[in-house]
This record gives C-alpha cells, sequence and structure tokens, in this order.
C-alpha cells in the first residue's frame, strides 16, 4: 500500500472508477459522511436498482438533506465510529473524503463498526484526497489536514494488517477543480457548517493570495490527487 501515487497520473472521473471497482445494481450500501449528498445523487442516478443510506454527522447540513428527498435514500445521522445500523446488513460502505473526518483515536473503531455492519463477502470504498499540490497549498494555512490524512491511511493499512479486510485495490488517479473567482473558494471551503476555520485578516489574506496566484486563461484551475482503497471482507 501507498500513501503516495506515482509522478505520474491519469485523470480519471470518479464515477468511471466505482463503475470499474464495484458493482452497485441491486446493492444496499451505506455511505458515511455523505456531506451535502452530492455524490449520492450521482450513484442513485448509476444503478435504478440501488438503495442507499447516507449518513452526515453535520446536524446542520443532515437537516438540510432531510428537506431534499432523493429517490431510494434514508438520510441518518451517526459516525463512523458508531454506527447504528444492525449486523450484516449492507453490501458495501462508501466514504467520500471523510475518513480523515474521524477522530483520530477512533478509526479503528470505525473500521470494527463497517466489519460489524458488512455482509458476507461485502466490500468498502474509501476515496481520500491526497494531501499535494497547489489546492492544499492554500487550504492549510487554516486548515491542514496533512496530520489526518496520514492518519487515515494508517487505520486502513491496520485495517488490513489485521487480517479483516483484504485489500482488493488501490488506484490513483487525478481530478480537476475550476473556479472563476475567490468567492467560489470561499463558499466552499471557508463558509462551511461543520467546521468553524476563524481566519485572522492575516490568513485571510495570505489565503486569497495563494488562490489568485492559480489564476489562468480558465480561471482557476487545481489539479487533486486521489487515492482509492477498495477493501473486502476475509
Amino acid at each position: 500500500m501507498q500513501l503516495i501515487g506515482p509522478a505520474e497520473q491519469p485523470f480519471e472521473n470518479e464515477l468511471d472508477v466505482i463503475q470499474s471497482l464495484v458493482d452497485l445494481e441491486g446493492a444496499r450500501i451505506l455511505e458515511l459522511g455523505c456531506g451535502a449528498a452530492e455524490k449520492t445523487q450521482q450513484l442513485v442516478a448509476l444503478a435504478p436498482t440501488l438503495s442507499i443510506t447516507a449518513s452526515e454527522v453535520d446536524l446542520i447540513q443532515h437537516e438540510k438533506n432531510l428537506a431534499n428527498a432523493i429517490e431510494r435514500v434514508t438520510f441518518k445521522s451517526y459516525g463512523a465510529e458508531a454506527i447504528d445500523e444492525a449486523d450484516a446488513s449492507f453490501d458495501g460502505v462508501m466514504m467520500f473524503k471523510s475518513l480523515h473526518h474521524v477522530p483520530l483515536d477512533q478509526l479503528d473503531q470505525a473500521f470494527s463498526e463497517i466489519e460489524r455492519v458488512l455482509k458476507p463477502g461485502g466490500w468498502v470504498y474509501i476515496s481520500e484526497p491526497v494531501f499535494a499540490g497547489a489546492f492544499n497549498e492554500v487550504i492549510r494555512i487554516f486548515h491542514d489536514e496533512e496530520h489526518v490524512r496520514k492518519e487515515a491511511f494508517a487505520a486502513i493499512e491496520r485495517a488490513v494488517a489485521s487480517e479483516r479486510f483484504n485489500l482488493s485495490e488501490e488506484r490513483f488517479f487525478l481530478t480537476r477543480i475550476k473556479m472563476n473567482h475567490f468567492q467560489q473558494f470561499e463558499d466552499r471551503l471557508l463558509n462551511v457548517t461543520h467546521t468553524e476555520h476563524n481566519l485572522t485578516d492575516a490568513q485571510y489574506q495570505e489565503v486569497q493570495r495563494r488562490f489568485e496566484s492559480n489564476r489562468s486563461d480558465e480561471g482557476f484551475v487545481f489539479d487533486i490527487p486521489n487515492r482509492v482503497d477498495l477493501l473486502s471482507l476475509r
């Protein structure tokens, strides 16, 4: 297993990556850390017979999700470390950029919970951003995630080493974020409800300076390295 992938990586749409790795048709999926449920909506559109239980610990966002019902999706609120579901009730568990948000001292408990709620032969799809590139140099001023992302990866390694899970595949690829102006960055990253960043004036100005330094003819373009670990129950 590798924390960071090779220097040369392909650009891929993550939906294509998902379809190449797991069969969603007829599956019952648990999505942990669904956020605003953007990926949730994309997943149900991919597979007409898929059903998803989508959980989010941010209660403000959870209330918004409840107010915007999605067919074949049930919204709940709990963390990966305390999954309020019956044993052996899901075919797969999916986490999109959310594992590193689990409290570090409860990462191993989260994998125990995931193991518990999976059916025999179940799988875990974990997608994590790799801490590298220009975008991270912008956000690390107010939200340095290098340590927590390394800890999340170490927890995946421990889950595999424990022989509870097999590593079925590890995939590295790039995605691209395009923004037209700093306000978009501010709305997406600074004005979130799940974290209070409390930037000083100096920090805010430095964030804006670093963001603006990435201006191009296409706007503000950031290439994001990603790692996907697909695990399966032994």
